[in-house]
């Protein structure tokens, strides 16, 4: 037996349909839940060795290494059912719309730092650790996620067009039929 058939056969009945129906979403969040623990591994393993005065500069460079394995599994998997663009234009625009994305993702921890002055010594330690988890990690998280859900969507992994400008079937992720439905949450 497969994990999703596995994974699916405890999620609650009337919840099966509507995780298949959002298997785009579903695999997206997965994706960021993975690139988010790498995330914070990175960002806690520079911040607490050689980059503990320069929490933005840790947090950037554990985002863009993130950035990189969710390029994987985003256009390997979250998105393989979309097409119409070329494997480097993808590329291209994937690594833009997350530069955008870091911007997004690290705004409310230099805020917090810098404008609110949210660090030692006009807070104590442990205030400034948990405002840069909280706004790092947890609000510029959630923004960057938003964002990027919609960007990716929207010009990267866009839905193939015919030649008349319409979404062909296929490849807007029509409903597989109930045979396809757990395969397809995997593939």
């Amino acid at each position: 037996m497969s994990l999703t058939r596995i994974t699916l056969s405890r999620v609650p009945a009337p919840l099966r349909p509507l995780l298949i129906k959002h298997r785009e979403l579903v695999k997206f969040a997965f994706t960021g839940g993975v690139t988010f623990v790498l995330t914070a591994g990175v960002n806690y393993g520079l911040k607490l060795t050689v980059m503990k005065t320069k929490p933005v500069t840790a947090l950037t460079i554990a985002i863009i290494v993130a950035t990189i394995a969710s390029y994987l599994l985003n256009s390997g998997w979250s998105f393989r059912a979309r097409g119409g663009r070329s494997r480097h234009v993808e590329a291209v625009l994937f690594f833009a719309v997350s530069a955008l994305g870091i911007a997004v993702n690290v705004s409310p921890l230099g805020l917090a730092r810098y404008a609110f002055d949210l660090k030692y010594p006009n807070v104590s330690h442990v205030t400034q650790e948990v405002s840069d988890f909280l706004s790092g990690m947890i609000i510029g998280t959630l923004m960057g996620m938003a964002f990027r859900w919609w960007a990716m969507k929207k010009w990267v992994f866009p839905h193939e067009k015919t030649a008349g400008g319409t979404v062909t079937a296929a490849s807007a992720g029509s409903l597989p039929t109930p045979a396809d439905e757990e395969s397809e949450l995997v593939a």
